[in-house]
C-alpha cells in the first residue's frame, strides 16, 4: 500500500514524502517518534503536559523545521514511516500553521 505524509509550512510551502512497501509496524514507530521527542526535546503542545501521538508528529515536525526535511532524507522518510504506521492512516497531512493533522 502507498501512504502519503505531507508537512505544511505555510502558504505554498509543503514537503510531500511518498512511502512505498511494507509499513512500519505500530509498535517500533510509537518508539521511534517516542525517542525523537526526546532527543530533539520537544515541548508538549498541551498545558496539561499529556502528549499524545498526533501531539508528538505535531510537535516533532515543528521543532525540527522545514531544513531537517530537506537536508536529511532519511531521516523525513523514517519520520512519515512512523507518522503513517502510529496513526495507522495511510494519508497524513501535518499542518504547521494550524497545528493539526488531517487523515
Amino acid at each position: 500500500m502507498r501512504s502519503t505524509v505531507v508537512i505544511h509550512f505555510g502558504p505554498s510551502d509543503d514537503v510531500t514524502l511518498y512511502l512505498d512497501g511494507p509499513a512500519m509496524a505500530a509498535d517500533e514507530a510509537r518508539a521511534w517518534l517516542d525517542e525523537q521527542f526526546v532527543q530533539e526535546d520537544c515541548e508538549p503542545l498541551r498545558a496539561s503536559g499529556k502528549v499524545l501521538i498526533a501531539d508528538k508528529v505535531l510537535a516533532l515536525a515543528q521543532t525540527v523545521g522545514r531544513s531537517r526535511f530537506d537536508g536529511d532524507a532519511a531521516w523525513a522518510q523514517a519520520f512519515a514511516r512512523a507518522s503513517s504506521a502510529a496513526l495507522a492512516k495511510p494519508t497524513v497531512r501535518v499542518d504547521l500553521v494550524a497545528l493539526a493533522l488531517t487523515f
